[in-house]
């Protein structure tokens, strides 16, 4: 019988991790279980870093952005010595199961745990990537989305105002989530993202063409993978002699307070977590799909998801 639960942050912070955790806290406690956090994810367990939670160590959280928890990428969890320590300490403070809450990284440790030293584990998806599968919509991705499209929006002011091209950097390694659903909602004229090929020349000669008709600003969203804003920005004032200016907007897009579709999500995700704790169902992931909770094999979770990107793209071209 499940009597004493972990809840850990690891990998990327992602705005919302905090009503997750006031969630798997206040859920596990309504339905008696103890819940333990374990600081810095798979550091913590291993270093036994870890406090009681209850329903009043998680109070006004739920607005924060980052984690309570803190989180950590763990190279020593990557080997057995490091993950024999950390399950040794989660039967040392008789901890039945973990709760993981955060991205890819964080989901194939609790794969070890669950597979290999048998330790059950559920995970819950926070990541602004929105790069697992089983779930429409990860925990901070809505958030980093209207982060960066608030930065862009007040860009447009002054790229208007100066009659100037700007090339805005976003977060996005193997990923054009953000880029893309930014510059729809933001109204850029181009967008550049991982998993579009994309022709320079052909920018600039749209550019040169739209400056001869009139047009006094250009903003182009750069997911991090495609390209680096710098490059394009020289290639950009290189071929048709206009000013460009680059904004690279960083880690900023990580942190903030959580939108309420963030909140409500999280506060959904945690719950469903401990559901499937107190339900013997182990090795999975909760996640949202058409408005409904559901669960998937980890494993599922995070084989390679496409990003629907073509569509989007097609709009804001003919949009612009």
């Amino acid at each position: 019988m499940i009597k004493r639960i972990g809840v850990l942050t690891s990998g990327g912070d992602a705005p919302g991790m905090n009503a997750a955790i006031r969630s798997v806290a206040r859920y596990g406690v309504h339905h008696k279980l103890e819940v333990i956090g374990i600081f810095r994810g798979y550091a913590g367990l291993i270093n036994e870093d870890l406090r009681p939670l209850d329903h009043r160590s998680v109070s006004g959280i739920i607005n924060r952005g980052g984690t309570i928890l803190e989180t950590a990428r763990c190279d020593e969890f990557l080997a057995e010595e490091g993950q024999r320590k950390a399950v040794e300490t989660l039967k040392r403070n008789k901890i039945d199961a973990l709760v993981v809450i955060g991205g890819d990284g964080t989901y194939r440790g609790a794969i070890q745990l669950w597979e290999r030293w048998h330790i059950p584990c559920v995970g819950v998806p926070a990541t602004i990537d929105n790069d697992l599968n089983g779930t429409d919509i990860a925990i901070g991705a809505d958030t980093a989305i209207n982060t960066a499209l608030e930065a862009t929006d007040k860009i447009r002011d002054t790229a208007t105002s100066m009659e100037r091209i700007f090339v805005v950097e976003v977060m996005g390694r193997d990923s054009g989530f953000i880029a893309i659903h930014v510059a729809l909602a933001g109204g850029a004229e181009e967008v550049l993202v991982p998993e579009l090929s994309y022709d320079l020349e052909e920018m600039c000669h749209d550019i040169v063409e739209g400056n001869r008709k009139g047009k006094i600003s250009w903003i182009i969203i750069v997911a991090e993978g495609a390209a680096k804003a710098e490059k394009v920005a020289e290639k950009i004032t290189e071929m048709t002699g206009l000013e460009t200016r680059v904004v690279v907007l960083g880690h900023i897009q990580r942190g903030g307070n959580p939108t309420a579709r963030d909140r409500i999500l999280a506060a959904r995700l945690g719950a469903a977590a401990v559901d499937l704790i107190l339900n013997d169902e182990f090795g999975k992931a909760v996640g949202v799909q058409d408005g409904e909770i559901n669960a998937v094999d980890l494993h599922l979770a995070v084989e390679e998801k496409e990003t629907v990107v073509e569509p989007f793209y097609r709009l804001i071209r003919i949009l612009t």
